[in-house]
């Protein structure tokens, strides 16, 4: 019910019982009786009362419920733009057939992108950059021949998180190397592949690897 016309009943029911209170001021001061209204209006009066408190806590848990529906509603949106944000890359180092050997740790450059969802990694410096704080799935391999030590190492930041490596050998002709780690980063940490010292790997376009992916936000 409309509190506008609650408000104009009462005013009206008021004018009545002033104009009854006027009208019988001498019959009151005789008998020494209060009249404050009519029997029937002190009911209806008493009946819109307890609507307007029923239509007030209505309105109450109606603006509850309305609260808690937006906050569902952003909840909803968050999730559906974390889905939005995909992350996958994959690489291959490409270009001469062997990569070093150098006299200091050099970075990895993987030239050949077969995927790079989200644009994360850079073939221009072989360095992914997290766009979003998440847990992120990395993997690196190589194959080398044994005439040079092959050792492979995976950073996050300035920082060693997992390598791979073989010795060197006069009898073994060829070999290959691998590990992967998941990581949490924040956004815009940098995640690389640096070849060790004295360390070399075959380059071409399918032989040496890294690749990546989000697995969820955080």
């Amino acid at each position: 019910m409309n509190f506008t016309i609650l408000l104009f009943v009462s005013m009206f029911c008021g004018l009545i019982l002033a104009q009854d209170e006027t009208t019988d001021a001498t019959e009151t001061e005789e008998t020494g009786e209060t009249k404050s209204c009519y029997p029937d209006m002190c009911d209806l009066l008493t009946e819109f009362g307890a609507m307007r408190q029923k239509l007030t806590s209505v309105e109450t848990r109606l603006v509850a419920s309305e609260t808690r529906l937006k906050e569902s509603e952003n909840q909803i949106l968050e999730l559906r733009n974390k889905e939005r944000t995909k992350v996958i890359f994959s690489t291959a180092a490409g270009g001469a057939a062997s990569i070093g050997p150098f006299n200091t740790d050099t970075t990895l450059i993987y030239r050949r992108v077969i995927t790079n969802i989200g644009g994360a990694y850079s073939p221009s410096t072989g360095i992914f950059t997290a766009p979003v704080a998440g847990v992120y799935y990395f993997i690196i391999f190589y194959h080398a021949g044994g005439a040079h030590q092959g050792r492979v190492l995976l950073y996050k930041n300035n920082e060693l998180v997992v390598l791979t490596q073989d010795h060197k050998s006069d009898s073994d002709t060829a070999d290959n190397g691998g590990n992967a780690a998941f990581l949490q980063l924040q956004q815009r940490d940098q995640v690389y592949v640096r070849l060790a010292a004295n360390s070399y790997v075959w380059g071409y376009d399918h032989h040496t690897t890294f690749s990546g992916f989000l697995v969820t936000q955080m």
